[in-house]
C-alpha cells in the first residue's frame, strides 16, 4: 500500500517537475524573443530614442553659391573664414562662461567694431547684470520707466517684454558706458550662452587670423569648448556698392536667422544660426544660394567632452547667373552719380536730390541695369539707390503720353490722320495748355512736341464731352473714363508691379479726386504715380509691338564648379495689346521717333549713331518738375529700352532748366550699352 502511494506521489511530482519546467522553458522562450525583438527589430528605434536623450543634433551651413553677372562676372563671391566655435561642457556655471569669455578677450584679438548694433545692446544688457544689485544700471532697470519697473517687480512683464522694452532704449550712450573690453566680453559671453538649451555650437568669432587659429588649436586645453572651424566662410562684394542695394546682404554665423524674418525662414526649415540672405537677390534666391546643411550628432563622454557625428553631409549652394551686365551698371552709377553730384542744390535744381535710370532688353524682359542716388543736400553726403528704380514712384508727366494717344486711336475718339489745333483751351475762366502753342497737330506730331492740347480732347471726348470755349467741361462718363484709362495704362504695365524677382517692389500711387478736370490732368501723366521700372516696363511694350515680357534679373542656377543647370529662366510673355491694334502701336512708335528726329527729345539722343524713339516727360509738382526721358532703340530691331527720373530736377516755368535726364543721363550710357553690344 505504501509502495503504491509512492509510486502515485512520485508519478504526481514527476508530473508537476514536467509542467513547471514546461512553464520556465516557455518563460525562457517568450524572453528570449523578447530580446530578439529589442536587440535586433527594435534595435535602431530605441538607439535613436537613446540619442535624443544623450546627444544633441548640430547644424552647419555649407559654403554659399556665388552670384555672377551674365558674362560671367563674380558680383558676390563665397570666401574661407576661420572661425572660433563653442560647444558647451556639461556642468558648466555661468561663472565659467564669464570667465573663458574674459580670458578669450585678453588672449586673442577681438575688435569690437566688428559687432552689430544689436550686438553692442545685448552686450549692455549683459554687462549691467554683473554690475552691483545696488548700482542704479544694475539690469539697465534704469532706463525703464517707473511703471514698467513696477510691473517686471510684480512678475506681470515677461522676460520678452523687459527684452523689447530696454532694445528701444539703449543707444549710443550706454553702449559707451562700457570699455572696448567689456563690451567684448559680454558678447562674447552671449555667444557661448546663446545655445545651452540646444547643446549646439555656436560661433564666437569669425574670421579670424591665421595666427589667432593656431594659437588656439595649439592651447585646446587651455580653452575647453572651444575650437576652430577651418570650413567657415564669409561674403565679398567684389564691386563694393555698385548694385549693392540690389544684390542685397547676408547675415553673419553669429547672427543667424534676422529677427524680421524669423517666421519666414523658420517655416522653410532654417535653423536659428543659418547664415541666411536678408535683403535683395541674396534674399530672393536663398533657397537656390544656401545649399544643404551639415548635421552632426554631438554626444558627451565620460569626460564631458563633446564628440561630433556626421550624419548628413553638406551640399553647396548653386551659383546663379543674373542678367545684369557689370561693365554697364558701372558706367551708369558713374554717370548717375556725377550728374547728381553736380547739379543738386544748384540754381534753378535748388530740390533736385534723387536721380534713377533703368535698362532692359524689351525682347525677353532681361534687366541690364539699374542705379540710383540720393543726396542730402544740407551736407551734399550721397547715398546708393539703386533698388529705389522700383521701390520709389515718381510722376511721369509727358512719358506716359504714348499710352494715351494709343487708347485715342483704340477707343476711336480720334484717328491718325486727323489734326487738333493746340492752342490754349479756356475752360470754366482757366487756361490749359501746352509748353507753347503748336498749331495743328496729328497723333504722331502730337507726340513728338508733347501736345498736351491733343491729349486732353482724348479724355474729353473719352468722356462723351466736347470742348466749348470759355465753357464749363460737361463730361457725362468721367467716372468711368478714370477707370478705362487705367485699364489702357495697365495694357503698358503702368500701376501694376512688374513683377520683378525681388523683395520690396511697390505698384503705383493712384491719384486721388473725382472731379471731372482731373481727367485731363491724367490723360498728360499728372495723376497717378509709377516706378521708373514700370516706365521701363511700359516703353518696353511700344518697342515690342504691344508685347510685355516680365522684367527679371534671373537667368539660372548651377552647380558649382559644373556646368550643370539645375535652374532656368524662360522669358514670360505677360500681355499683348488687343489683337488688331498693333497698327495703334505702330503710330505710337512712329510718333516716339519723331520726338528724337526732330530733336525735340534732346540734340544728343538725336546725334547717336544708332536710330532711337523716345518720350520726354516733364511733370508739374507745386513750383518744380520732375524730368522724365523712356525710349528704345535701334528702332527696326530694339535691342534695348530704358527709362530714367529725375525728381524735382528744376523749377517749373516756360525758362526751365533742361530735361537732364535727356542732357546728361541717358545718352552716355547708351553710348557704352552700343559699345558693349555692337548692332551687326
Amino acid at each position: 500500500m505504501a509502495k503504491k502511494r509512492t509510486a502515485k506521489t512520485q508519478k504526481t511530482v514527476s508530473k508537476r517537475i514536467l509542467a513547471l519546467s514546461l512553464i520556465i522553458l516557455g518563460l525562457f522562450a517568450v524572453l528570449l524573443a523578447r530580446l530578439i525583438w529589442l536587440h535586433v527589430i527594435e534595435n535602431r528605434a530605441y538607439t535613436e530614442k537613446k540619442d535624443d536623450y544623450t546627444s544633441v543634433r548640430q547644424y552647419n551651413s555649407p559654403p554659399r553659391g556665388q552670384i555672377y553677372d551674365r558674362n560671367g562676372k563674380v558680383l558676390a563671391k563665397t570666401v574661407v573664414s576661420h572661425n572660433f566655435v563653442y560647444t558647451s561642457l556639461q556642468g558648466m556655471s555661468y561663472d565659467d562662461y564669464e570667465f573663458y569669455a574674459d580670458r578669450i578677450v585678453h588672449v586673442f584679438d577681438v575688435d569690437p567694431d566688428q559687432f552689430s548694433t544689436r550686438d553692442k545692446q545685448e552686450a549692455y544688457m549683459t554687462w549691467t547684470g554683473w554690475l552691483d544689485p545696488e548700482d542704479e544700471r544694475y539690469q539697465a532697470r534704469n532706463l525703464l520707466s517707473a511703471a514698467q519697473r513696477e510691473l517686471l517687480d510684480s512678475g506681470e512683464m515677461s522676460e520678452s517684454e523687459r527684452y523689447a522694452a530696454l532694445m528701444k532704449k539703449i543707444g549710443d550712450e550706454q553702449i559707451s558706458e562700457m570699455s572696448d573690453e567689456d563690451l567684448a566680453k559680454a558678447v562674447i559671453y552671449q555667444r557661448m550662452t546663446s545655445n545651452i538649451a540646444a547643446g549646439q555650437e555656436s560661433v564666437i568669432l569669425e574670421d579670424v587670423s591665421d595666427a589667432d587659429a593656431a594659437y588656439l588649436v595649439e592651447h585646446k586645453t587651455e580653452f575647453p569648448g572651444f575650437d576652430v572651424d577651418f570650413g567657415g566662410w564669409k561674403r565679398e562684394y567684389p564691386y563694393g556698392e555698385t548694385l549693392s542695394d540690389v544684390i542685397g546682404t547676408v547675415s553673419s554665423s553669429t547672427e543667424g536667422l534676422p529677427a524680421d524674418k524669423l517666421e519666414y525662414y523658420t517655416t522653410r526649415g532654417y535653423q536659428l544660426n543659418a547664415p541666411v540672405g536678408k535683403s535683395g537677390l541674396e534674399l530672393q534666391y536663398n533657397d537656390l544660394l544656401a545649399g544643404r546643411e551639415e548635421i552632426s550628432l554631438v554626444t558627451y563622454n565620460s569626460n564631458g567632452l563633446a564628440q561630433t557625428e556626421v550624419i548628413q553631409q553638406a551640399q553647396k549652394g548653386y551659383d546663379i547667373v543674373i542678367s545684369i551686365d557689370i561693365e554697364l551698371q558701372q558706367t551708369m552709377d558713374d554717370v548717375v552719380k556725377s550728374t547728381l553730384q553736380s547739379n543738386a542744390g544748384t540754381r534753378r535744381r535748388e530740390n533736385f536730390s534723387s536721380l534713377f535710370m533703368c535698362m532692359m532688353e524689351p525682347e525677353n524682359g532681361s534687366l541690364l541695369a539699374l542705379s540710383g542716388y540720393q543726396m542730402d543736400l544740407e551736407t551734399r553726403k550721397l547715398t546708393y539707390f539703386a533698388s529705389g528704380n522700383y521701390t520709389s514712384l515718381v510722376n511721369p508727366g509727358s512719358s506716359i503720353k504714348g499710352a494715351t494717344v494709343y487708347m485715342g486711336l483704340t477707343e476711336g475718339v480720334v484717328q491718325p490722320q486727323e489734326t487738333i489745333m493746340d492752342e490754349v483751351m479756356s475752360i470754366g475762366g482757366e487756361e490749359f495748355g501746352s509748353f507753347n502753342n503748336y498749331g495743328p497737330v496729328d497723333a504722331r506730331r502730337a507726340l513728338s512736341v508733347s501736345s498736351n492740347v491733343y491729349m486732353f480732347n482724348i479724355a474729353i471726348r473719352l468722356a462723351g464731352g466736347s470742348y466749348v470755349n470759355g465753357q464749363p467741361l460737361s463730361l457725362p462718363n468721367d467716372q468711368e473714363t478714370f477707370v478705362k484709362m487705367r485699364q489702357y495704362y495697365s495694357m503698358f504695365g503702368l500701376g501694376n508691379a512688374t513683377g520683378l524677382d525681388i523683395p520690396g517692389e511697390v505698384d503705383s500711387y493712384v491719384g486721388v479726386g473725382s472731379n471731372p478736370g482731373l481727367l485731363l490732368n491724367f490723360a498728360i501723366g499728372q495723376f497717378d504715380m509709377y516706378t521708373p521700372v514700370q516706365l521701363m516696363q511700359y516703353i518696353s511694350v511700344i518697342a515690342e509691338d504691344g508685347r510685355m515680357y516680365e522684367p527679371h534679373f534671373f537667368q539660372y542656377a548651377q552647380e558649382v564648379n559644373s556646368e550643370e543647370v539645375v535652374d532656368m529662366k524662360t522669358k514670360n510673355l505677360k500681355n499683348t495689346v488687343p489683337e488688331g491694334t498693333e497698327d495703334n502701336i505702330k503710330v505710337v512708335q512712329e510718333g516716339m521717333r519723331a520726338c528724337v528726329t526732330d530733336g525735340n527729345c534732346g540734340e544728343k539722343l538725336k546725334n547717336l549713331e544708332q536710330p532711337m524713339a523716345a518720350k520726354t516727360g516733364t511733370a508739374e509738382v507745386g513750383d518744380w518738375t520732375t524730368a522724365n526721358l523712356v525710349g528704345y532703340g535701334p528702332v527696326d530691331d530694339p535691342k534695348v529700352s530704358f527709362a530714367c527720373s529725375a525728381p524735382l530736377s528744376s523749377v517749373n516755368s516756360k525758362d526751365v532748366a533742361p530735361n537732364i535726364c535727356g542732357s546728361d543721363v541717358v545718352p552716355p550710357v547708351l553710348e557704352k550699352y552700343f559699345e558693349l553690344y555692337p548692332v551687326k
